[in-house]
């Protein structure tokens, strides 16, 4: 399929958009950190005693180790506790 016209690139990403927004929609609440590796540790022993893993299905969603050293990670957790 072709988009030649303006108004039909808009069209496909204004659906891309929408397909990316509905898979997202979860009711959990995610936090992402660029930390120096003990701050890092640090932060997210700090979330998991924060919002404790039974309660708040708390887990570190993703992680890399950025060029400079320092760790990046995202915290997902729900937003309340039952």
């Amino acid at each position: 399929m072709s988009y030649s016209r303006p108004k039909d690139l808009a069209h496909r990403m204004a659906r891309s958009s929408a397909r990316l927004k509905s898979a997202r929609r979860d009711s959990y609440r995610r936090e992402t950190f660029s930390l120096p590796r003990e701050a890092a540790r640090e932060k997210a022993r700090e979330m998991f005693q924060r919002f404790p893993k039974a309660a708040y299905m708390t887990a570190i969603e993703s992680w890399r180790e950025l060029p400079d050293g320092g760790i990046e990670f995202t915290v997902r957790r729900l937003p309340t506790a039952d």
